[in-house]
């Protein structure tokens, strides 16, 4: 198994110390991702933050993802949006504050069960709106054209 971590500038030496210390080869710290597609694509399954915008994509790549929601948002909207798709088994959620106790697990749990993966893959692919572009696109020129 490989890990690819995407961590922030902020927190590069904070983490890079971490992987260091660990022992681990396989994990990669890297402080962002310019070609997140690319990292999409590679990946078997994805752990991530909750954004929208992030949810949408999530939405279109179709593999498995375990969320972990920010707590430092407005309203907690991520966790909103994490239950959405749990509620759908489309995601499986992990709370940040217990993130150092079961995530590592909760990764390697769903890494060997191919039918979670293919189950969470199969569901969250349901939500993808792969033409949503042109819908929006055709909305506004609807209002634009309409008095």
């Amino acid at each position: 198994m490989q890990v690819l971590w995407q961590c922030g500038e902020i927190y590069r030496e904070e983490v890079d110390g971490l992987v260091d210390r660990s022992g681990l080869k396989n994990v990669k710290v890297l402080p962002f991702i310019a070609r997140m597609d690319l990292a999409y694509a590679a990946a078997d399954v994805i752990v991530s933050r909750a954004g929208a915008i992030t949810i949408s994509e999530l939405c279109i790549i179709g593999k498995p993802v375990i969320l972990v929601p920010s707590p430092n948002v407005a309203e907690d909207h991520q966790t909103r949006n994490a239950e959405a798709l749990v509620a759908r088994e489309a995601a499986v959620m992990v709370a940040d504050q217990d993130a150092r106790d079961v995530l590592v697990d909760t990764m390697l749990d769903l890494m060997e069960n191919g039918q979670k993966r293919d189950s969470l893959s199969g569901h969250i692919k349901q939500l993808g709106i792969p033409d949503a572009s042109d819908r929006i696109a055709a909305e506004v020129l609807k209002l634009m054209t309409t008095e």
